[in-house]
């Protein structure tokens, strides 16, 4: 049973807690309860970019990393999340995939870039992965997982957050390949298509990356657009959806791009498949 006394200490944490959690999640100042502060959100990935850095093989080209990260920074310059710094990095693999860590971290996999027929195609990629930084969907599936006690020490500095990073890198590493809900993919499709314009390409980029990988069911990747399958429902429904938001976008720019001459030049520089046996 509660004293009487302890009602306006509740109210006055009740209250704190919302002063420093609401956050934008999304277009048009959309909010959510955030309890993660930004800092440890970074700090978080910080820590699974090291994880990866220690069991993925970077790609050495340098003209590639700094292409990705060229045409990242596009998406980040109309993006509504500003606040923090965020990496690009391409991973040598033949695996079909790419994925958005906490605090602003985003890989692509060369098997993925090969898959690509243009520009267009890849920024649809990264705007659907930073929409995924920008709605902080890890930072809600990881504090999801703390339990409030712990996000709470995390967002008051309280002792022992520290070891809260940790075992938050750690669930970070879990849930990096796992997928996400359907209500965060679509939230993901929807900012990625509007920031994709935004940025100046072309949107039927993702239609066709969409179609790319169902036409491939995923090729073992378990993260990127979630493992699209051309049997699928919600895969048929994903690209119904994207359709149905690009014809309400109508009159599109004149002046859109699909990149398709650089992106073929910059393809022929990533590392042919490896023989069935060999290498990832």
């Amino acid at each position: 049973m509660f004293t009487k006394q302890f009602y306006p200490i509740l109210a006055v944490l009740s209250l704190s807690i919302l002063l420093i959690s609401c956050a934008t999640t999304g277009p048009g100042g959309k909010k959510s309860l955030i309890l993660v502060p930004v800092g440890q959100e970074v700090a978080i990935g910080q820590g699974m970019a090291e994880r990866v850095a220690q069991t993925e093989k970077t790609f050495g080209n340098a003209e590639w990393q700094q292409y990705l990260a060229e045409v990242g920074q596009k998406i980040v310059a109309v993006c509504d999340r500003r606040d923090i710094e965020y990496h690009f990095t391409v991973i040598e693999s033949d695996q079909i995939n790419a994925f958005a860590a906490p605090g602003g971290y985003i890989y692509f996999y060369t098997g993925l870039l090969r898959e690509m027929k243009d520009e267009s195609e890849m920024a649809a990629v990264m705007a659907h992965e930073i929409s995924h930084v920008v709605a902080r969907h890890s930072v809600k599936r990881i504090q999801a997982v703390l339990g409030v006690a712990a996000a709470y020490q995390l967002a008051f500095g309280s002792e022992g957050a520290s070891e809260i990073v940790d075992a938050a890198i750690n669930i970070g590493m879990g849930l990096a390949f796992s997928s996400y809900s359907r209500e965060n993919e679509r939230e993901a499709d929807q900012y990625g298509l509007h920031y994709l314009v935004k940025a100046g390409y072309d949107p039927r980029g993702a239609l066709g990356m969409y179609e790319t990988l169902a036409r491939l069911g995923g090729g073992g990747a378990s993260n990127v657009f979630e493992q699209l399958s051309s049997t699928h429902p919600e895969t048929k429904e994903r690209i119904a959806n994207a359709r149905a938001l690009i014809a309400s976008m109508k009159p599109l720019p004149s002046s859109l791009t699909r990149g398709e001459s650089r992106y073929r030049r910059m393809a022929d520089s990533l590392p042919a498949k490896a023989e069935a046996g060999g290498g990832k």
